[in-house]
């Protein structure tokens, strides 16, 4: 009985020290327009500031052989991200969350476009973080929010022809 409850304790305990489970929020739209002119809107990094309602400014900087983009937030607030990743064959970008007000912890994110045709391309910015702050739903909640105003802005952007 002693080792069974020493066994218990045991395994309460590595429980308590495993990390969070990352949490996952993944959306798509459609755009309807060429892939390569959608993404000329999404490989400068600093380009998010044409297109994203939720952003007034974005400046860029080096740090090291890395780009990382300070972006002030319309209605105040500012986030930093760093791009790790950068493919136009693969019409993929990848970036992390430095710092900023959002209610997430190692956040990493991509978005990711594909040819539906000649004309539409499919959009998909994923993440993979862990809610801090807040519940897991609501920061899945918060983040799948900043992806679907983001296809907004892209959509006015491109399908307007502004």
């Amino acid at each position: 009985m002693k080792a069974m409850l020493g066994m218990t304790a045991a395994v309460g305990l590595l429980l308590a020290a495993a990390p969070a489970m990352a949490l996952e929020v993944r959306e798509q739209a459609t755009i309807k327009a060429p892939i390569e002119q959608v993404w000329k809107q999404i490989a400068p990094f600093c380009a998010i500031s044409d297109w994203h309602p939720a952003v007034e400014g974005c400046t860029l900087r080096k740090t090291g052989d890395r780009q990382e983009r300070d972006i002030a937030l319309k209605g105040g607030g500012a986030l930093q991200e760093r791009l790790t990743g950068l493919s136009a064959a693969k019409h993929r970008l990848r970036y992390t969350l430095l710092t900023g007000p959002l209610p997430v912890k190692n956040y990493k994110s991509t978005i990711r476009l594909s040819a539906v045709d000649a004309h539409t391309t499919r959009i998909t910015w994923s993440s993979r973080f862990q809610a801090s702050g807040a519940s897991d739903a609501d920061a899945r909640k918060t983040i799948a929010g900043i992806y679907t105003r983001g296809f907004d802005g892209l959509r006015k952007r491109l399908e307007s022809g502004q």
